[in-house]
């Protein structure tokens, strides 16, 4: 009876499947010695130099505090650079940064093998979409 209100709510389901892909996700990103956020981050940076931390805020849907947190982490860690033009900072990966970006991938990879070997492959790739369209709809509304 009690599995019942937790299987008909979203904000349960959303939070057990978050815990369980959080933990496989920490275990695979631990040779990187980063969270897989801060990697993500990282991702992005390789993918655009330059880019402003108001544009990674955005992209990881996270406050203008809390990128400004992750990126002095990222520097302190020798891994990337602010450099600030005018009110914009620019960050870019540092030597040292692009070459923990092999690591990076590796360690997305293997995350992506192993849900998919729970899940299967397709029904990985479609789910992590809908979840993806379904929290960028209820983002816009809240």
């Amino acid at each position: 009876m009690l599995e019942s209100y937790f299987q008909n709510c979203m904000f349960f389901a959303s939070n057990l499947l978050n815990r369980a892909i959080g933990k496989m996700a920490d275990e695979e990103f631990k040779p990187t010695g980063l969270s897989p956020t801060f990697a993500f981050l990282m991702m992005a940076v390789q993918e655009q130099p330059g880019i402003t931390q108001k544009e990674l805020g955005e992209a990881l849907h996270v406050t203008p505090s809390t990128i400004t947190r992750f990126i002095e982490k990222l520097v302190y860690k020798g891994l990337v650079t602010a450099r600030s033009e005018g009110k914009r900072s620019h960050v870019e990966l540092t030597p040292l940064g692009i070459e923990r970006m092999e690591v990076i991938r590796e360690a997305w990879k293997n995350l992506f093998r192993r849900y998919s070997e729970i899940l299967g492959k397709e029904e990985g790739r479609s789910m992590t979409r809908m979840l993806y369209d379904l929290s960028k709809k209820l983002d816009d509304k809240v």
